[in-house]
């Protein structure tokens, strides 16, 4: 079973990799779908662009990493064939800042790439190595000012929190211990609305899957073997773990 990774606002694959290589060696497929990086595209057109993708008769499990968390929930809501679970990493249903939604015009006149120390301190905070810094600062490079601006200003309008009870697929919610960059009612709405999901929460930043790799890795591997008919894991019921 493939594990399919939407990513984060910069929408590259590059900062997917070392995590679907770490998956890779637990034995479990994966692979991060890109967005174009020069096109000003919103939630709806990423949707269509990520379902072309998923045209497979073969099982799979779908990761949507903080942006792209409400792309994952548009797609199992309205479950393609072949979806046997959902993942959502360091995520949201509804803008992360309500109050901030009516401002998301605003967008296209706001610094593109805020200084690095600023973005360090919010989503990598003391997990931040100079490797990483420059990995975060290269991806954002190679996406164009208006794409990153669109999925700014999508982020700050999304609310698809009335499709969370059609997500029938068990889910795995993974949370940041200190997550500088989301309010921890984010993950609580998931955990409440979604009929099967499991929360863990994992130390380390709101980049969890760059920082904690290992950890996060276990957990998805653990999920996926979970879902596969033919592992004896599978008998083990689901449980909901409290956040902390």
């Amino acid at each position: 079973m493939e594990v399919l990774l939407l990513p984060g606002l910069d929408g590259t694959a590059t900062l997917l990799e070392a995590f679907c290589s770490r998956l890779g060696d637990l034995g479990v497929a994966a692979r991060a779908i890109a967005y174009p990086p020069d096109r000003a595209l919103g939630y709806l057109e990423l949707e269509a662009i990520v379902r072309a993708q998923l045209r497979t008769s073969n099982p799979f499990v779908l990761l949507g990493e903080s942006f792209s968390g409400p792309l994952a929930i548009l797609v199992a809501a309205n479950a393609p064939v072949g979806l046997a679970g959902l993942v959502l990493s360091t995520t949201f249903a509804r803008a992360p800042v309500p109050a901030l939604s009516p401002l998301a015009p605003l967008v296209r006149f706001a610094p593109v790439r805020p200084p690095m120390p600023l973005l360090s301190w919010s989503l990598l905070g003391p997990w931040a190595t100079p490797a990483l810094r420059s990995q975060l600062a290269a991806a954002l490079r190679s996406v164009s000012p208006a794409a990153l601006r669109a999925r700014a200003a999508a982020a700050m309008r999304i609310d698809v929190s009335q499709l969370l009870p059609s997500v029938q697929v068990p889910v795995l919610q993974l949370v940041a211990g200190e997550d500088r960059l989301l309010v921890r009612s984010a993950s609580e709405e998931l955990a409440a609305s979604l009929s099967d999901c499991r929360t863990v929460v994992v130390a380390g930043p709101h980049l969890l899957l760059q920082t904690s790799t290992e950890a996060c890795a276990q957990e998805v591997a653990a999920f996926v073997r979970g879902l596969d008919p033919d592992d004896s894991s599978c008998s083990a019921p689901p449980r909901r773990t409290p956040q902390g």
